[in-house]
This record gives structure tokens, C-alpha cells and sequence, in this order.
């Protein structure tokens, strides 16, 4: 049974998206971030020594040892090559790149724009553009990609699964999702999948 320390946002959403995907028995010791103290807990910090979430420890590891893991798209990864789901090896290069798309510009990028768009109670018009139109530009990258592709990479896989959760909040960062139809007819299919459905109501809060 692996412990997901996690909270509802899109990182968390990656992994409970990933382990209902690949049909991995879990249990759910939240961490409520929004507090700011139980993320930095000693007892946790030795889990995932950055104070985020989320954070896994599968007590049957490589080697049926237990192993604690930190970062999104490293668990990904992890939970990709325990299962061998979700990771297509002759495409493997294809995944990682837009993997790490998602971890080095959109989720950064768009967490910006969530910031400055919807945290901050009185809007910064400088943030505000500045996120807002890289969050737009990292849209039409998408698009202009998922125009002569079904998914990111030849089949659905674990880059989908890292980009889908933080597309969901298209609204926050001021997005008309319809104008990049070939987002938007991914990001309707994507959601239909019942381990995406399943995995975005985690944890229930």
C-alpha cells in the first residue's frame, strides 16, 4: 500500500491521477499545504526534505525495499517504471521532453499566473501580464503540437498525465480554452479517461 502525502492542487492531481491509472492500492496521509506548518513538520521533511507535496513512500521498492519519493515528475517516472504503464520506450525521449516541458514551463508559468490573477487581492497589472501571456504562449505550443497528434507523445502516457491537471485550471489564468481547439479536444478526452475523473477528486477536501 503506498502513502500519497498530497492535497488538492495540480501536482497532487498527477499522481493520484497516475496511481488510479495504474490500478496501485493507496492510502491518503494529507498535508494540508494551505496551513504552511504541516508540510514542515520534522516528520515530514524527512520524507521530502523540500517541505512540498506531493510526496509517496511505497514500502516496496526496488529491491522490496521502501523508498520515499519527492518531486511530481520524478514520482511519475518512478511509478511508470514499478508498473511498465504509461511510458512507451520506443517513444521514451518524446515523453521526457514534454514531461519536462510541463515541470520547466507550465507548471511554473501557470502557478505564476495563479498567483498574480487570483491569490494576490489587489492585482499587480505587471504579473498579470506578464504570466498571462506566457501561459498564452505555452498554450499555442500545445496546440500547434496536439494538431497533428492525439496525445504528447505517440500514445496516451505519463506527459499527458503531468500537463492535463494544470490545464484544468485553464479559468485561473484567464484562458479561453476553446480558442486552442486542438487543446481543447485533447484536454476533453484526456478528461474522460475514469482514472483522470477518479484522480482529480483526490484528496476530497
Amino acid at each position: 500500500m503506498i502513502d500519497l502525502y498530497t492535497w488538492s492542487n495540480p501536482n497532487g492531481w498527477k499522481v493520484s491521477i497516475m496511481l488510479d491509472a495504474c490500478a496501485l492500492h493507496y492510502r491518503l496521509p494529507k498535508i494540508n499545504i494551505g496551513t504552511n506548518a504541516e508540510q514542515f513538520t520534522p516528520a515530514y521533511l524527512k520524507i521530502n526534505p523540500n517541505g512540498k507535496i506531493p510526496s509517496i513512500v511505497d514500502p516496496d521498492g526496488p529491491g522490496g525495499k521502501p523508498i520515499a519519493m519527492m518531486e511530481s515528475g520524478a514520482i511519475l517516472i518512478y511509478l511508470a517504471d514499478k508498473t511498465g504503464k504509461f511510458f512507451p520506450q520506443n517513444q521514451k525521449y518524446q515523453v521526457l521532453q514534454w514531461l519536462m516541458f510541463q515541470m520547466g514551463g507550465v507548471g511554473p508559468m501557470f502557478g505564476q499566473a495563479h498567483h498574480f490573477m487570483r491569490a494576490k487581492k489587489d492585482e499587480i497589472p505587471y504579473g498579470t501580464e506578464r504570466y498571462g501571456n506566457e501561459a498564452k504562449r505555452l498554450y499555442g505550443v500545445m496546440d500547434r503540437h496536439l494538431e497533428k497528434n492525439e496525445y504528447f507523445a505517440s500514445e496516451y502516457s505519463i506527459a499527458d498525465i503531468a500537463i492535463y491537471p494544470w490545464t484544468a485550471r485553464y479559468e485561473w489564468h484567464r484562458v479561453d480554452i476553446a480558442a486552442f481547439k486542438n487543446v481543447k479536444r485533447w484536454y476533453d478526452k484526456v478528461g474522460a479517461r475514469p482514472a483522470v475523473v477518479k484522480g482529480m477528486a483526490v484528496p476530497q477536501v
